[in-house]
């Protein structure tokens, strides 16, 4: 059981585990998620570690089929600039390997921003804290379990 999923049941939160084969030769993990559970990339969200001009770290969860718009990111959390923090630091921070980083049950509870298309869906899917296991979860309780704001993130 991954360090996600037992904050989620200690939490009390309803959610639903998927498991799948991971191909270790994949390295768009977030779409082979959506391809292994036959969900729309707009469903699935990926956790990102952002690096704000001051050196704190926040967790940017935007969904798999779009990209993060570096200035929206950095005017939701109030700050000139942000950048993706190093591979080496997220998975410190984490513990959780790159494919695998959730927005819960991380070593260190970082500032969440969701993104505001979540909100289109009564559920979405985060990772479970390993490759090849997502979490099924409504947007509203991933709000509330990880203090979450929800802003625009993304463009185009």
């Amino acid at each position: 059981m991954t360090p996600a999923v037992k904050a989620l049941k200690k939490a009390k939160i309803n959610f639903t585990l998927h498991e799948y084969d991971h191909d270790p030769s994949v390295s768009s993990f977030g779409d082979e998620a959506a391809e292994k559970l036959n969900i729309s990339g707009g469903r699935i969200f990926k956790t990102l570690i952002i690096e704000l001009t001051s050196g704190d770290l926040a967790a940017a969860v935007i969904p798999v089929s779009s990209k993060l718009n570096l200035k929206l990111a950095a005017k939701a959390c109030g700050v000139k600039k942000v950048k993706l923090a190093p591979s080496g630091v997220v998975e410190r921070v984490t513990g959780y390997v790159l494919g695998g980083v959730s927005p819960v049950g991380g070593k260190k509870k970082l500032k969440t921003f969701i993104d505001n298309q979540a909100l289109s869906y009564k559920s979405i899917y985060v990772s479970g804290g390993r490759r090849g296991l997502d979490i099924e979860i409504d947007p509203d309780d991933l709000k509330r379990l990880t203090g979450a704001e929800i802003s625009e993130l993304c463009s185009g």
